[in-house]
């Protein structure tokens, strides 16, 4: 089932999410839903506060929605180990719908989670995957990208999005 998005300036998208005791059956529930609402966003990852759900849970597929072969990773309290390099490139965010700006990450992590069969693992990502974890990750602190971006390029944004609202061009959803 494809779920609703939480769009910015949601309160809920600067709350803190809370850690998964263990994968229940409405924990699984949740993974396939937001499994199936990656693809249909056509987008890279979601984590569950974007989908109204206060949980550390993370869903992505580095190479995207549209590639040939999808390859879902699925994320349950990740913790960043080890980040070290530095690359910037264009990002944009499912609950910031068509806004983009270039954002500076890491270029490597090490990151611990469970899997969604409670498998504890640890990954080693560089380049795209570490981009999509750190973006995801932050969801889960309430970090948006426009908070890593100059204050300047932010509040065009923000004015972007306050004049998309005024238009109707741009709906603010809370979950």
């Amino acid at each position: 089932m494809v779920l609703d998005i939480v769009t910015y300036p949601a309160a809920s998208l600067r709350k803190k999410s809370i850690p998964v005791k263990g994968i229940t059956e409405e924990i699984s529930e949740l993974i396939k839903n937001m499994t199936d609402t990656l693809y249909s966003m056509q987008a890279y990852g979601v984590a569950a506060p974007q989908v109204g759900r206060n949980l550390r849970i993370v869903v992505l597929d580095e190479g995207g929605s549209n590639a040939e072969v999808h390859k879902t990773q699925v994320y349950v309290n990740p913790e960043i180990l080890e980040a070290n390099g530095e690359i910037v490139g264009d990002e944009g965010c499912l609950s910031l719908p068509g806004e983009y700006c270039p954002v500076k990450r890491f270029a490597r992590l090490k990151v611990r989670a469970m899997d969604e069969t409670g498998s504890v693992r640890e990954v080693d990502a560089e380049g795209q995957l570490a981009r999509i974890l750190q973006h995801e990750i932050d969801h889960l602190e309430g970090v948006l990208f426009i908070d890593k971006i100059p204050a300047f390029r932010r509040d065009i944004i923000k004015k972007h999005i306050k004049r998309r609202i005024q238009e109707g061009d741009y709906v603010v959803y809370e979950a």
